[in-house]
Formats: C-alpha cells, structure tokens, sequence
C-alpha cells in the first residue's frame, strides 16, 4: 500500500484532486520518492521530458527563457505536460531549497490510465480547468 503521506501530497495537486482515494493510490504505487539537494535543475526548458514531479517539500523557482516566472513549492506538480504528450519542456525549474518530490514516469502513468480509464476523465477536467484559469489570466 502506497504511503499515507503521498496520498495526502497527491491529494493536494490540483491535477489530482478529484481523483478517489483508490485512483491515489495506484498514482502513489507508481511514484518514487526522491531528494534533490538546493541548486539543482529538476527539468529543463526545451528538453524533452519523461516524468512528472510533485513537490512534498522545498521550494523551487520556474524560469522561461532565462527569466523566473514563478517560486513553487509543496503542493505544486511539475513537468505533466510530459506526461500527456511527450514534447519538450515548456520552463526550468530549478530547487531553491533541498527538495522531496514525488516522480511519476511517462510510462508508469501510461499504465494507471490503461489500469483506471476513470482517471482520464478527471484529469482532463483538471487541465480543462488550469487552461481557463491562464486564459483568464492572459485575456481576462
């Protein structure tokens, strides 16, 4: 059984968050715990990519082209458009502090949605949601 405190973290991810606690649970089966120390790059603008990451602790600061656009931290999940369609990355995102992330793979996820088709549903309705919040950010 997946940890309690990834299912709590995964909870927390808007991406994630209307998903059961069995949906949770094969997405925390499927994520590793990892430890990255304060400095280091977690993913790169342009390079393709082949996880996501969630953030259980630590904060990290998102660049696009050079600049920072935003400073993230627990709660926040990064790098899903890799996830969904295997394109290159669209920002840096680089520990600011030292970090616990949760990673999911492209393929470990590919298999929870052939596993659990009801998760698809969910998580489009997420994205659905996060473009409408940016477009009414950037358009009002």
């Amino acid at each position: 059984m997946a940890r309690k405190s990834h299912l709590d973290h995964l909870a927390s991810v808007p991406l994630f968050s209307a998903c059961s606690k069995k949906e949770l649970q094969a997405v925390a089966k499927a994520t590793d715990e990892v430890h990255i120390p304060a400095g280091k790059t977690l993913c790169e603008q342009d390079r393709i990519g082949r996880e996501a990451y969630v953030i259980a602790e630590g904060t990290a600061e998102v660049r696009r082209n050079g600049k920072k656009v935003a400073s993230i931290g627990a709660g926040t999940c990064v790098g899903e458009l890799a996830l969904l369609d295997h394109k290159p990355r669209t920002a840096t995102v680089i520990a600011t502090t030292d970090l616990r992330v949760l990673v999911i793979g492209v393929r470990e996820f590919a298999a929870i949605v052939d596993e659990i088709p009801s998760i698809t549903h969910k998580l489009m309705r997420s994205l659905a949601n996060r473009i409408r919040e940016l477009d009414k950010q950037a358009f009002g």
